[in-house]
């Protein structure tokens, strides 16, 4: 242990901020986190024991007691149980003989749930010692598990078991025609940097991973803050379920996007970037790494940039199962090794991010968009989209459809021009955003994809009228009292009680207060917690029970009123107060 343990400290320049990437080397290798290797590493790396522990126990995909040889994780996304997870749970269950969430006794296998894979137009999905497992039905999980109890390498399986799709279906403004390597920057040297930063202005780019603050804007922030160093990030942790366009855009694109963090870097003086990378994307980590190398060799990467005197490099840190470190901050605190839990803003990243430097942090989709846009201008992104949402916008589709993939779309498009594209008939509903987005109903698709009608990170799913909309919500609602870091009260007990209170009302044993006690939860979550998991985490029982009122109620048990006893309106006082989160207004109030 000590021999390896110094092989992979050597490699990380014994820096405590690459903490995480040694974590995960010695899960793979002892398949948890030994107390030994902490030791050695707390010593090494002179940061305390507890530290260590914390960061372990932060994330899902490291662990304090070993795992199985073969470590089996199902995705629990909302798209794989449409597509009859559960019982394909029991059956892999049954045929490598070990309960979910459990050891087998002889240690081969491990088998658990988790909360996405980002596989969501090709499943239902897992991972097997961190690679892909696509498409799983009987046949395959037979020809696993046989795999497994012949103790055969995981290097020697069928490439078919680990085949991942890109399923590119629509191509627009940015998919089209990728540019040449080089030309971005070559470009934005040419025009020079100052000039390149107003043309992305007036392009009217706007972040695509959901909240949509202009990028120019964030660029310049930046740039003008004076300091030792600047660094540029890119945030490909795309942990929203129904969301995969990211892991698509690396594959086909991964040029482009490094080209556009080099802008970046340049427009705002960076020496250094960071690709963070969803710990379920291993499976694109050498091919990453193949790219950066190929970008070294040809002068894009390095000392000297295109002989222009530019200095940047980038270097790949993987992620460990942690839907939070979306959230930028989150993510900055995982890049310096801690547990990714959000930070108090401001300040804001621009003017104290990685190691309290100024720091832009970006989504995959914006950064390619940026390269793009420097090469062919402000004006030519401008010309697509609508006047408060320029351009295209990439979108994952998945669900009820005949085409899940990849599509992109000028800004503006409607709704139901999407379902028409998609394959999608007799739709129900549409979750667009993810989880933490909006569900919208079969009434509402004449409207647009914009950021000022329905804005999204780039999450589309599909729900056709055999769904029942009670248990999209409570699966959503369950995965955010999951995923909460733990950092706030209000997120970190409120997601759990509203899971428990729908939980109730779902199974039938709820009243009419305890749906006015669910909005009340909804609003205190959503109004006091300290980052936007938990402000979105009310978002699937909101937008439902806003749409859908009498299918909470049908779910009420059935009480014996008095004669002339008006239950709708003793529902709709209930509300009122719940909204008026009058003082006076407890449960016991609203049940009277």
């Amino acid at each position: 242990m000590k021999t390896f343990l110094k092989t992979i400290l050597i490699d990380a320049d014994y820096q405590p901020v690459r903490l995480l990437a040694l974590l995960r080397k010695v899960q793979a290798q002892y398949r948890h986190i030994p107390a030994a290797a902490i030791d050695i590493l707390a010593e090494a790396l002179q940061i305390p024991r507890a530290q260590i522990i914390a960061v372990v126990e932060f994330y899902s995909f490291l662990h304090l007691t070993p795992q199985g040889r073969y470590d089996i994780l199902i995705s629990d996304s909302i798209t794989d149980h449409m597509l009859d997870k559960e019982n394909i749970l029991g059956y892999l269950s049954s045929m490598l003989k070990v309960d979910v969430g459990e050891v087998r006794a002889d240690g081969l296998v491990s088998l658990n749930n988790t909360s996405c894979t980002g596989m969501c137009d090709q499943g239902p999905a897992g991972l097997v010692n961190g690679l892909p497992l696509t498409r799983l039905d009987r046949p395959r999980i037979d020809e696993i598990a046989a795999l497994i109890e012949q103790q055969r390498d995981i290097s020697d399986w069928p490439a078919y078991l680990f085949a991942v799709e890109d399923n590119l279906h629509k191509a627009g403004l940015l998919l089209n025609a990728p540019i040449e390597k080089g030309a971005a920057i070559q470009a934005a040297l040419d025009r020079g940097l100052e000039a390149t930063l107003a043309e992305l202005d007036r392009s009217g780019l706007r972040g695509r991973g959901g909240a949509g603050f202009k990028t120019a804007a964030k660029w310049r922030f930046c740039a003008e803050e004076s300091a030792e160093r600047h660094y540029v990030v890119c945030n490909a942790d795309e942990g929203e379920p129904g969301t995969f366009k990211d892991r698509v855009l690396l594959n086909m694109h991964a040029d482009q996007v490094f080209e556009g963090m080099t802008l970046a870097a340049a427009i705002i003086g960076a020496k250094q970037g960071f690709l963070y990378l969803r710990g379920e994307y291993l499976h694109l980590y050498d091919k990453l790494q193949a790219v950066l190398e190929q970008r070294r060799a040809t002068g894009l990467l390095g000392d000297n940039i295109l002989g222009r005197g530019l200095e940047f490099d980038i270097e790949i840190c993987l992620g460990a199962g942690a839907y939070i470190c979306g959230e930028e901050s989150a993510l900055i605190e995982s890049l310096e090794g801690k547990p990714g839990i959000p930070r108090n803003r401001p300040p804001y990243p621009v003017t104290s991010g990685y190691l309290n430097q100024p720091t832009i942090v970006n989504n995959v989709e914006t950064f390619l968009a940026a390269a793009k846009i420097a090469v062919l201008g402000g004006d030519w992104f401008a010309g697509f989209g609508t006047e408060k949402s320029a351009g295209s916008k990439i979108l994952s589709i998945c669900g009820d459809c005949a085409r899940p993939g990849i599509y992109e779309y000028p800004f503006g498009i409607a709704i139901e021009q999407i379902l028409h594209d998609c394959g999608a008939t007799d739709v129900l509903g549409v979750q667009i955003g993810g989880p933490s987005g909006t569900f919208i109903s079969n009434q509402e698709f004449k409207r647009q994809l914009a950021f000022e009608d329905l804005a999204t990170g780039g999450s589309f799913i599909v729900f056709n009228n055999s769904r029942n909309v009670l248990d999209i919500a409570q699966n959503f609602t369950h995965f955010f009292a999951h995923e909460s870091c733990g950092f706030c009260t209000p997120c970190r007990v409120g997601t759990s009680l509203l899971k428990k209170q729908l939980d109730k009302i779902i199974d039938g044993h709820g009243s009419a207060g305890d749906v006015a006690e669910l909005e009340s939860l909804c609003q205190l979550v959503k109004n006091y917690s300290h980052c936007g998991l938990g402000q979105t985490a009310a978002n699937p029982i909101l937008t439902t029970l806003q749409r859908y009122p009498d299918l909470y109620q049908n779910r009420l048990k059935n009480i014996s009123y008095e004669p002339g006893f008006d239950l709708d309106g003793a529902l709709e006082i209930a509300r009122r107060m719940a909204r008026r989160n009058d003082a006076g207004a407890h449960l016991s109030q609203v049940e009277e």
